[in-house]
């Protein structure tokens, strides 16, 4: 419930100062190491967004494959949770998550 909670409360934030009467769509970028339950955030949504701006609105969702990049060679590539730490063309443990935690608001549709 707290993303959801968070989400909206973003989201009406900035539909309140751009004057709107209401939130049709909400679009957020998820990666998937947040571990983020597609399903339980929709139903979180449902429950969260009730008498507010955004009752009725949908929530978009993307989820976002984790990626890495090697210090070493250069090379990028998406893994899952846990086989991101060597490099798949060099065999380096010098790597940068480049994606995969975190959420990020892309849209806010309003009237």
């Amino acid at each position: 419930m707290g993303i959801a909670q968070g989400i909206l409360d973003s989201a009406v934030t900035a539909a309140t100062e751009a004057d709107a009467k209401r939130i049709n769509v909400v679009s957020v970028s998820i990666g998937h190491l947040t571990e983020v339950m597609e399903d339980a955030l929709h139903f979180a949504w449902q429950a969260v967004s009730g008498g507010t701006l955004a009752e009725g609105a949908g929530l978009e969702v993307t989820m976002l494959a984790a990626s890495s990049k090697c210090a070493l060679c250069g090379h990028e590539w998406e893994h899952g949770r846990y086989d991101g730490a060597q490099c798949p063309v060099c065999g380096g443990y010098i790597v940068s998550l480049l994606r995969g935690p975190g959420l990020k608001i892309d849209s806010i549709d309003i009237d």
